[in-house]
């Protein structure tokens, strides 16, 4: 766990990308699920929002995602959009009709002093380690 959280902060971000840069393309089997946890919590915590997208099979972790920040009071839901888009498909020749979610998710009120109480704690169990 302590890899992905470090993974996560030492992940810098380029704000000249095309794409939005609050924007998180959510793949179920690229990433472990607390890697886009942690990596939204920093998105909030940068930009006040955060963007959660996937397609297909991908969408089941999405909303997973977005229930475990609301759960732990840190988001707050803006808004939900649900499309299909047509994904080219080499193998068929034809395209693909993939369903798509973007999940807006927002700081709550407690959203600061929440991220300050886990640090907090995370600093007590660093130096309970060290002695």
């Amino acid at each position: 766990m302590e890899e992905v959280t470090d993974g996560v902060n030492n992940i810098t971000i380029n704000a000249s990308d095309s794409h939005k840069k609050n924007r998180i393309q959510v793949s179920n089997t690229k990433k472990p699920l607390f890697f886009y946890v942690n990596l939204a919590k920093r998105y909030m915590q940068q930009y006040n929002e955060v963007e959660l997208s996937a397609l297909g099979m991908a969408i089941a972790t999405v909303v997973t995602i977005a229930e475990i920040l609301k759960n732990n009071g840190l988001a707050v839901e803006k808004k939900i959009m649900t499309s299909t888009v047509d994904i080219k498909d080499d193998s068929r020749g034809r395209p693909v009709q993939k369903a798509k979610i973007e999940i807006v998710l927002g700081k709550s009120e407690n959203f600061d002093d929440l991220m300050a109480a886990a640090a907090e704690e995370r600093e007590i169990a660093g130096a309970e380690e060290q002695s």
